[in-house]
C-alpha cells in the first residue's frame, strides 16, 4: 500500500488557489505539482467548505495580482523548458 506524502497546509492551499484562480483545470495542476487529481480535488472541495465559495473583495483583488504572476510564472516555466530541450539537442548533434 502506498504511503501518503505530508503535505503543508501552505502548500494544499496554494495548490488549491492554482486550481480557483487560474483557468486550468485540476488534472493539469495536479500533473504539474505531482500530486494525484482525486488528492487535489479533495482539497478543493476541503477548502470551499472551510472558506465557503465568496472570496472577500481583498481576496478578489489579491487572487488577481497573484493569478497574473502565477500566468507569467507559468509561460517562463515553459520557456525554460524548452530552452533545454533545445539546449540538449544541440549538444547532443554537436557530440
Amino acid at each position: 500500500m502506498a504511503r501518503k506524502k505530508p503535505y503543508s497546509q501552505e502548500f494544499k492551499n496554494e495548490s488549491v488557489r492554482m486550481v480557483l484562480d487560474g483557468p486550468r483545470p485540476v488534472v493539469h495542476v495536479a500533473r504539474e505539482l505531482g500530486l494525484d487529481d482525486t488528492t487535489l480535488g479533495n482539497w478543493i472541495a476541503a477548502y470551499k467548505r472551510e472558506h465557503g465559495q465568496l472570496p472577500t473583495q481583498q481576496d478578489t483583488e489579491k487572487s488577481e495580482r497573484e493569478r497574473e504572476l502565477e500566468r507569467e510564472n507559468r509561460k517562463l516555466r515553459e520557456q525554460v523548458a524548452f530552452l533545454k530541450e533545445a539546449t540538449a539537442f544541440f549538444a547532443a548533434e554537436n557530440q
